[in-house]
């Protein structure tokens, strides 16, 4: 049979008929007006169109269909990292990790005091730090213990949720410092929290001039209290520790302060307690599949291997996948914004034949440092580590297409 002859841009129906445009828009209008009398199947119109629903309201929240949350302990909170989507963590699921709980400040009593090796020792108020110019950065804080290693029926969170991403508003330290006029002997600050705990770290003056921020919003809003309303010290790429909550002191010298907290806290013996590694502020490149992952049980067939990447020393530059337990591995796609120091996703099309499998995921930075395996991170460091461990993680599939954590690669 041959077929009519159309022009381009000039469309005919079966009979050979030219359609016009209002013949095309009334055959769509038809086509809508049917869907409206017959919804598809299984859709949920008759419930959701028949009745108004809730008006505006001042506060927002979740839809009832939608309970992530953060694993709580008695001394911090995991983000829920299997149950988010893209890079931003919402700030009431941003992990806590606290060392004397959460101080209830009043926001109109709150002051810095900036002092030592300074022309103008100053006491800043909130309002005072908020008439700075404001600058915003998105980045990621992670503690620097995050690591469980557990057991086979171990979630994501708990393996690394320790571990969120915020857009942190605030002033540059840098800023301030030249307002109180830092002088050039000092080479170290010491930033003290108001908590309980009297938290403290020294931080060298090459960081504070650097990127270093004194934040008083996350996501645009005020910061949430248990991650140190009315503000907080930033050292982005940094471990979390160092990034002092409910910031009350910065006092500037010519040395380390040597505090507990970088003494016998966050300081890895080293050739079996001999030496020490100090002062190792930097979080190295490091990544986790989130889905699938423990507890999902999934098909033979495609399925998108997704997780999170990150590095404290700059931009991720690509991401490899292995689905064989590591003896291949494929580079996955990195989905934008890659930003510096920041978490950025990645995703690996993955077809599973419905034989036992391993998937894993290594990540190299803009320094060229990859992911280590275990076994690379304890022959470098030994087994006293406690701080910064980025192994490599894994999930097995069995042929039952159950998911569970690699437990067995993180033994000692």
């Amino acid at each position: 049979m041959t077929k009519p002859h159309t022009r381009h841009g000039d469309l005919r129906g079966q009979d050979g008929r030219r359609l016009t445009r209002r013949a095309l828009l009334a055959g769509a209008a038809g086509a809508v007006g049917a869907a409206t009398v017959a919804p598809v199947s299984g859709q949920q119109s008759v419930d959701t169109t028949r009745r108004a629903g809730r008006g505006p309201n001042e506060v927002d929240q979740r839809s009832s269909f939608v309970t992530p949350r953060r694993d709580p302990s008695t001394t911090s909170s995991r983000t829920p990292l299997q149950d988010l989507r893209g890079t931003i963590t919402p700030a009431d699921l941003h992990f806590e990790r606290h060392h004397g709980g959460v101080p209830n400040i009043d926001p109109a009593r709150y002051e810095l005091l900036i002092h030592g090796l300074v022309d103008r020792p100053t006491v800043f108020s909130l309002a005072d730090l908020q008439q700075f110019p404001a600058t915003s950065r998105t980045c990621f804080l992670e503690c620097s213990g995050n690591l469980r290693r557990g057991t086979p029926e171990t979630l994501p969170q708990m393996v690394c949720g320790l571990t969120s991403q915020t857009e942190w508003t605030g002033v540059l330290l840098s800023t301030v410092l030249r307002e109180v006029g830092a002088q050039p002997s000092a080479t170290w600050l010491l930033a003290e929290g108001q908590d309980a705990a009297v938290m403290t770290r020294s931080v060298p003056m090459d960081k504070a001039f650097d990127d270093a921020m004194i934040v008083y919003a996350q996501n645009g809003d005020a910061l949430m209290p248990g991650n140190g309303y009315p503000a907080r010290l930033l050292l982005p790429g940094w471990e979390g520790n160092a990034s002092v909550k409910w910031l009350r002191r910065i006092e500037l010298a010519d040395q380390p302060f040597m505090t507990r907290e970088e003494t016998s806290k966050y300081t890895d013996p080293l050739d079996g307690g001999n030496t020490v590694r100090q002062f190792s502020f930097v979080m190295d490149a490091r990544s986790i599949i989130t889905d699938p992952a423990y507890p999902r049980v999934i098909e033979p067939g495609w399925h998108e291997i997704r997780g999170l990447a990150w590095s404290g020393r700059g931009r991720i530059t690509g991401v490899e996948v292995s689905t064989d337990g590591g003896a291949t591995w494929h580079a996955a796609i990195l989905q934008g914004p890659v930003l510096p120091k920041a978490h950025v996703r990645f995703r690996h099309l993955w077809q599973w034949d419905g034989d036992p499998a391993e998937i894993m995921s290594r990540a190299t930075d803009e320094t060229g440092y990859v992911q280590p395996t275990w076994e690379a991170l304890q022959a470098a460091r030994g087994p006293g580590t406690r701080y910064h461990q980025n192994p490599i993680t894994s999930w097995t599939v069995g042929d039952d297409g159950r998911m569970l954590f690699g437990a067995e690669r993180l033994r000692s």
